[in-house]
């Protein structure tokens, strides 16, 4: 007959099974203090993907401006009391260098399903749909209205910022014209101008920026409406839920009040002045 096991025996083998479990438990689900961290370290990193008036940068000097970098650097500063540090990027490595602990958030990202999978979004900060620019003169357009289809057609080229919610968006519905994917808005733009390209499609608030500059082009918002979509800062995907409240309430705050619409402003105001690269 088999003896029983002490009372100290039980116990000893209870708190070695309870610290076995402890020690395998997975940490998948363990939410990590970003603010808090980045406090410690005193600077908010951010990533930057110039495309004007979300994010710009001067040439000559390297300083950022735009209503994202002003909205970074403003939370950075009146929140987490730390400095704003941006970080040069582009927009095809926005994700993975938020990902690789490169930048701490990423500025002026549309949220997509897909990104939504390996980061995770605050609310909106603005809105965004696309839209398309061409040349008034371009006998290609004659009698053109605001569907894709008459833009949509063989001998037509659309130039695109490589790696950005418009061309994604672009690229599932142009059957037809030919894509022209290049680096940032300077050289999309160049296209345009030069008649490289026959359509520049791009963020709605950009293209009409470059539309109030230049009376030869003729802004189009395609119907049905192309890849409307909110603009948010993305995060790391396991950021605390409370760490992300922070960062919400702020954002939601300044849409409410209208500073974000200011901001937008200040920008366009920036741009049409020659004051920032567009």
């Amino acid at each position: 007959m088999a003896r029983s096991l002490s009372r100290s025996a039980c116990t000893r083998i209870a708190c070695l099974t309870a610290a076995v479990a402890l020690l395998t438990q997975t940490p998948a689900q363990a939410d990590v203090q970003n603010w808090q961290t980045i406090q410690k370290a005193g600077v908010l990193r951010c990533g930057a993907a110039v495309a004007a008036p979300y994010v710009m940068r001067d040439a000559a000097s390297g300083q950022y401006s735009g209503y994202f970098v002003d909205l970074c650097r403003d939370f950075a500063e009146k929140v987490l009391k730390v400095k704003a540090q941006f970080v040069d990027t582009s927009w095809d490595n926005q994700v993975a260098g938020l990902q690789s602990g490169k930048w701490d958030m990423a500025m002026a990202l549309n949220q997509t399903p897909e990104r939504a999978l390996a980061v995770a979004f605050s609310v909106p900060a603005t809105d965004y749909q696309i839209s398309l620019l061409v040349n008034k003169e371009n006998p290609k357009f004659n009698g053109a209205g605001n569907s894709l289809a008459d833009y949509d057609k063989p001998g037509v080229t659309i130039a695109v910022i490589s790696g950005t919610a418009a061309d994604k968006a672009v690229s599932t519905v142009v059957k037809n014209a030919t894509l022209m994917r290049l680096p940032g808005s300077d050289e999309t733009r160049m296209a345009l101008m030069s008649r490289r390209a026959d359509v520049l499609a791009d963020a709605n608030d950009t293209n009409h920026l470059f539309a109030l500059a230049n009376d030869w082009t003729r802004e189009v918002l395609p119907k049905p409406a192309l890849a409307k979509q909110g603009v948010s800062f993305a995060v790391p995907r396991d950021i605390s839920a409370a760490d992300l409240a922070v960062l919400n309430v702020y954002l939601t705050q300044r849409r409410e009040s209208g500073e974000i619409d200011k901001l937008v402003d200040k920008a366009s105001t920036e741009i049409n002045a020659g004051k920032s690269a567009q």
